[in-house]
């Protein structure tokens, strides 16, 4: 497949995919607390991947060891946690909008901090595209008068750390093999979620039918949420550009309101032309 059709082709299976994570996240918190749920969420995707990726961490060289433990830090550890706790207290609807931050986050920490050029059609494509998930927040039926926007501060918050990831893969990461890097990322965060997981009472609930079909849940999301989708995304990111890989994120949204029709939800003619607008957003954003 041609290097053209194949990226976009990833960025809608990933779209496919992560749009599908919050309401995975939100079903496991049904019977799981939000840090049990991050743990697992990584010690599921740690055990995936080092069956079938432990031989490719030959691949990584010993001085890139530290950029793996900084993107395994910032593109899943904290944000693992923090949508968790996130989803406690606002609507996975709500999260996945806030999540399209990314793009803007990406392309003003790499001009800042990495020395990306960019064009204005890039910056204009990515406010175009902030504008449809407006439209998107301030129309839909998902918005609730219950959620507490202190805790959508800690999606902002992931937002950025998922751009500085995005960043330090393709300045740092780009001559190593996707599988590499993610089985690499998921080894360094492997012990650590282990003990945050010894540290809750986990070992005291885990017979509970409630809890088991939770981990179902957190399961799917770890294999295929965590696991194949970071290998996924490491690819387009080292065959396309930052910007256009943290595009994703505008496409989840549309998703996670096709799920709420899925679950009885409606969608309004305003979030269709939210969604309309998203897109023109991305194809600007990536507009040669």
């Amino acid at each position: 497949m041609p290097t053209k059709q194949l990226k976009w082709t990833l960025l809608i299976v990933l779209s496919l995919i992560w749009g599908s994570s919050f309401i995975l996240i939100k079903k496991g918190l049904i019977g799981l607390s939000p840090y049990q749920l991050g743990a697992l969420r990584i010690i599921f995707t740690a055990v995936f991947l080092l069956l079938i990726g432990f031989k490719s961490l030959t691949d990584i060289k010993l001085y890139q060891w530290k950029y793996i433990a900084v993107t395994a830090l910032f593109g899943t550890f904290l944000p693992a946690f923090l949508f968790a706790i996130a989803e406690t207290k606002v609507s996975s609807s709500i999260c996945s909008i806030l999540n399209s931050l990314t793009p803007l986050n990406t392309l003003l920490i790499g001009i800042l901090a990495f020395g990306l050029a960019f064009k204005r059609s890039q910056f204009i494509g990515v406010v175009i595209g902030l504008i449809g998930t407006a439209i998107l927040i301030f129309n839909g039926k998902q918005e609730s008068s219950n959620d507490n926007y202190y805790y959508a501060v800690l999606v902002i918050i992931a937002s950025v750390c998922y751009a500085t990831n995005v960043n330090l893969i393709k300045k740092y990461l780009s001559d190593v093999k996707p599988l590499s890097i993610t089985t690499g990322n998921f080894t360094v965060m492997l012990v650590p979620a282990l003990i945050i997981l010894s540290c809750t009472n986990f070992f005291e609930i885990v017979h509970l039918k409630e809890t088991q079909h939770a981990m179902m849940f957190i399961a799917v999301l770890g294999v295929v949420g965590t696991g194949i989708a970071n290998v996924l995304f490491f690819r387009l990111i080292q065959m396309s550009s930052p910007v256009f890989a943290s595009s994703v994120t505008y496409l989840i949204p549309v998703v996670a309101f096709f799920w709420g029709l899925l679950d009885h939800e409606s969608l309004t003619a305003f979030q269709l032309v939210g969604a309309f607008i998203i897109l023109v957003g991305v194809y600007l954003a990536n507009k040669k």
